[in-house]
């Protein structure tokens, strides 16, 4: 492989990164090889191992290095609340919050049937099974806001609908801090149906 082939094969990995153009994977393809190569070894390194020993949590399918993730052994956590989430990044920001100290579900995805994703694609059955195992008894759709998203919450609710569990939905409104002018309709009108 010649010097220019394994700088275009660089440029085009970093180009499989979310939100990463051509323009600026030859950026951060420039500065690693110019300014930081000890940190293009760290990085190489990170993803190799990273590749190599994070898989999915057997409960709950979000990534650890475990058969079964901290979260879902902690004891202290309410096993009878469980909150699906899209992304492990969903789930992060949930913790963050500090509000929810139940279980989750991480689907590792959303239905999209223009993009060929359908429920056995993000584990359904597998939610369902996990839904239905007894120690739970509220099931907190936490999926995003999109059309997928919302495809994928109403899905999920037909599914599990009559087994004896409270469903509900994350709420949804105007920001904190935010002002009624800025705001978009269709984010107060839900604030409307939805107020308390």
């Amino acid at each position: 492989m010649s010097d220019a082939n394994a700088l275009e094969v660089l440029i085009q990995a970093l180009r499989r990164l979310p939100g990463v153009g051509v323009k600026s994977a030859q950026r951060m393809a420039f500065h690693l090889l110019q300014h930081d190569r000890p940190g293009a070894q760290t990085l190489s390194m990170a993803l190799s191992h990273a590749v190599q020993a994070v898989q999915h949590c057997e409960r709950c399918h979000t990534f650890t290095e475990s058969q079964v993730c901290a979260t879902c052994l902690d004891e202290r956590r309410d096993a009878s609340k469980l909150c699906v989430v899209e992304t492990p990044a969903d789930q992060s920001a949930v913790e963050r919050t500090g509000a929810f100290k139940g279980l989750y579900f991480v689907l590792m995805g959303r239905l999209s049937p223009l993009d060929g994703i359908g429920p056995k694609d993000i584990g359904l059955k597998k939610l369902f099974d996990r839904a239905l195992d007894g120690s739970v008894r509220e099931v907190i759709l936490a999926t995003n806001f999109t059309a997928e998203g919302e495809a994928t919450a109403h899905v999920i609710s037909e599914g599990l609908k009559g087994r004896g569990l409270q469903l509900t939905r994350l709420a949804r409104g105007v920001p904190v801090g935010s002002e009624l002018e800025y705001v978009d309709l269709g984010t107060i009108a839900h604030a409307l149906v939805d107020r308390r």
